[in-house]
């Protein structure tokens, strides 16, 4: 038994645009935006490149190796492919060992950087760790043998195909590839499409995952029947925060549908995928029906945190209007006081008495304000919301 390569992947949404800043880092550690050159230099030197091309087929994309035995594949639309070219079955744990620390320690923080500036990624989705679906390739090779391996690695089988050209066993975090007739083009069209579908399908159930979480937050600030004054700011910049996620998430997800159909098109015009999508075509229609739940059930989070907005800024407003009503009055009877005085006497003088007078004066009405703002921060507010019973998502 013999092992070809291993593969990693992933995906996060991109264009031909940030394809050729890529290419134009990649080739000369530079970018047009204001970025360290000293650090894009570094970043460039940690790749270790060796050699790099750009071609066109059915997308656009770009092939770097290095002097690790490690290629790495990008296409315009965010799809990632490296392999570990240098791999037996002795070291295959330390190979692949090997291919993920280029990936997360030196490719990973370069293309980080290099789109570091622009909208945020929240915080849900960065703090995220990814779990890489890898991908054996033997040939030569019998069913045993990678039965065998399999139970070294996965220890458990989700599914089996095979086919003219290979087979494939999957386990949780590895596939095993048997490649029947050398030609290794046709097992990485295949995985470069199962990393795509694989990855789509990853982040809407990210996306699914954090609705479910914010949903609670937002129910949890709702959850106060009777809220103090004092907390409705407080309240109000979580909710504040929570949409700003959304909004973000939400732009996001409405990028994902180009993406997914272009992909199908491709792979239905290649001939090399006849088999893949003999098994797998009916992915792609599954993809587009997801991400249409996700982004119905994204609308629903939108108008969740908006209707929990508008009932606390309305009791910000209450708030708001009762410590104005209070300084007036305050305002209004100093205003008196000084006016009663100034006709009560003939002529005014200065004295250490009207010095004292005004202080006092002064003190009253300063405290006669925080007296009245205490109250209406102290005040508790209630606060009526429709209560429905929860489906489940």
């Amino acid at each position: 038994m013999d092992i070809q390569n291993v593969y990693i992947g992933g995906w996060f949404q991109r264009t031909m645009l940030q394809l050729s800043e890529i290419y134009t880092f990649l080739k000369d550690a530079k970018s047009q935006l204001k970025l360290d050159p000293a650090l894009l230099e570094e970043h460039r030197k940690n790749l270790n490149i060796g050699s790099l091309d750009y071609n066109v087929s059915g997308e656009e994309y770009i092939i770097i190796t290095t002097g690790q035995n490690i290629d790495v594949k990008i296409f315009e639309d965010g799809l990632i492919v490296l392999k570990n070219k240098n791999v037996t079955k002795e070291t295959l744990l330390s190979d692949i060992d090997k291919l993920t620390d280029y990936y997360e320690n030196k490719f990973s923080p370069a293309i980080s950087y290099l789109f570091s500036l622009g909208a945020p990624i929240p915080k849900e989705l960065a703090n995220i760790e990814t779990i890489y679906p890898y991908f054996v390739v033997c040939k030569n090779s019998n069913r045993d043998e990678i039965m065998e391996l399999l139970s070294q690695t996965d220890r458990q089988k989700y599914f089996e195909i095979s086919n003219e050209k290979y087979d494939v066993v999957r386990g949780d975090k590895f596939y095993f590839i048997n490649n029947k007739n050398k030609d290794l083009h046709t097992i990485e069209r295949y995985i470069e499409e199962e990393v795509f579908v694989r990855e789509f399908k990853g982040q809407l159930h990210r996306y699914l995952n954090i609705h479910r979480i914010v949903w609670e937050q937002i129910d949890d600030v709702k959850s106060n029947t009777k809220v103090k004054g004092k907390d409705i700011v407080k309240f109000n910049s979580k909710l504040n925060n929570i949409a700003k996620t959304i909004n973000l998430i939400d732009g996001r997800i409405k990028q994902m549908g180009t993406y997914v159909s272009t992909r199908e098109k491709i792979a239905k015009a290649d001939k090399d995928l006849e088999e893949f999508l003999a098994i797998s075509g009916y992915k792609y229609e599954t993809l587009r029906n997801t991400l249409e739940y996700i982004k119905s059930l994204w609308v629903m989070t939108q108008n969740h945190v908006s209707s929990a907005q508008k009932l606390f800024g309305s009791l910000s407003s209450s708030v708001t209007s009762r410590s104005v009503k209070g300084l007036t009055i305050v305002t209004s009877m100093t205003a008196g006081a000084t006016i009663i005085d100034l006709f009560t006497k003939s002529q005014p003088t200065l004295s250490w008495f009207g010095v004292v007078y005004f202080i006092l004066l002064a003190a009253i009405g300063w405290g006669s304000t925080k007296v009245l703002n205490f109250f209406s921060t102290q005040k508790t507010y209630t606060i009526s919301d429709s209560d429905y019973e929860k489906d489940i998502k």
